[in-house]
């Protein structure tokens, strides 16, 4: 009798638990470049400074057109003074103009006068009341524009300001760059990544787990790492995450685990193998895998006999019933 331990073998590769590719908004050359490979940044501390003459003049226009709207919008009570005179002028008028058309009015119902003579008073009254709309109307919508004018340009002037500080690229979390693609002077555009930043201190095993054995993987379960980087020791970590979307490529699922006791340096990219326990048994009858055919059969003295298995490793299995421990096995015919 003897202990047994089930699990499912996987490949490894040591990743940060964030890692990001930087990618920039806009297109241009790298003016400057502010960290080096394994620095740590904090987030928002600027990475690298892309040049472009297009967004400094962008800017310089929308402030120049901001300056004109805003002094159009202060100076606006003298234009709207002047509005204001005209309309006064024209309500002058047309009173004056509804007076001699009432009066011309009255006297062609007492059939003094010439139709000519009413014609001519009731269209220039006709004329100041459309004259007087069309003044109001004019006030308030120069009003309107003046305002609307203001705020296009103020809007317009914060966008400039904002593409500007694009060309600044910033991290986005406390970490540590791990590869920087460009060089001064090196253009950039928005589909290829300028950088990899990650965790400085938090890794993760990644595992590939075969499509066969994903299903018997729960989170929590234990899993012993070895590393090509230490190949004298083992560390034990957990089960922390199971990603549900298989690569078709390669028929695995991706499985991470979190160490419990870290090695002291870990690096991304570092490789090993892991081995996840499915099961542990204390005492159990286990004989050798090459004993067992694939029919579930051990020699005996006897002849062949039907075994029932239970648990597996990579070297031996589990008899549950069909012989015990007193008996004499032989290797079978291959």
């Amino acid at each position: 009798m003897s202990s047994l331990t089930e699990s499912v073998y996987a490949s490894v590769t040591v990743q940060p638990e964030r890692l990001y590719n930087v990618h920039s908004a806009v297109s241009g050359i790298v003016e400057k470049i502010f960290v080096e490979e394994g620095d740590t940044v904090k987030a928002g501390s600027p990475l690298l400074q892309i040049t472009n003459s297009h967004p400094q003049l962008n800017l310089q226009n929308a402030k120049l057109v901001l300056d004109l709207a805003q002094q159009a919008y202060e100076g606006r009570s003298n234009m709207l003074n002047e509005l204001k005179d005209e309309i006064a002028i024209a309500r002058l008028k047309l009173a004056n103009d509804s007076v001699n058309f009432v009066r011309q009015e009255n006297l062609w119902k007492k059939n003094i006068g010439t139709q000519n003579a009413y014609e001519a008073k009731e269209l220039a009254f006709n004329t100041s009341k459309s004259n007087l709309a069309l003044l109001l109307n004019r006030y308030q919508r120069t009003e309107e524009d003046l305002s609307i004018q203001l705020e296009q340009a103020q809007n317009n002037y914060k966008s400039a300001q904002n593409t500007k500080g694009d060309y600044t690229l910033r991290s986005n979390m406390d970490g540590r760059v791990y590869a920087m693609n460009k060089e001064p002077g090196e253009s950039v555009s928005q589909q290829e990544p300028v950088a990899i930043l990650g965790d400085a201190t938090s890794f993760v095993v990644e595992m590939q787990i075969d499509e066969v054995d994903i299903a018997r993987i729960d989170l929590g379960q234990t899993v012993m790492v070895s590393l090509d980087a230490y190949p004298q020791q083992a560390f034990e970590a957990r089960v922390s995450k199971i990603f549900p979307q298989k690569n078709e490529a390669t028929q695995t699922f991706t499985v991470e685990a979190v160490f419990k006791l870290p090695p002291e340096k870990l690096f991304p990219g570092l490789s090993g193998e892991a081995n996840i326990v499915i099961m542990e048994k204390g005492k159990a009858l286990v004989i050798p895998r090459a004993y067992l055919t694939a029919d579930n059969q051990v020699k005996t003295a006897d002849g062949l006999i039907t075994v029932r298995t239970g648990l597996k490793d990579m070297d031996g299995v589990e008899v549950l019933s069909g012989i015990d421990s007193t008996t004499q096995l032989y290797l079978p015919k291959q």
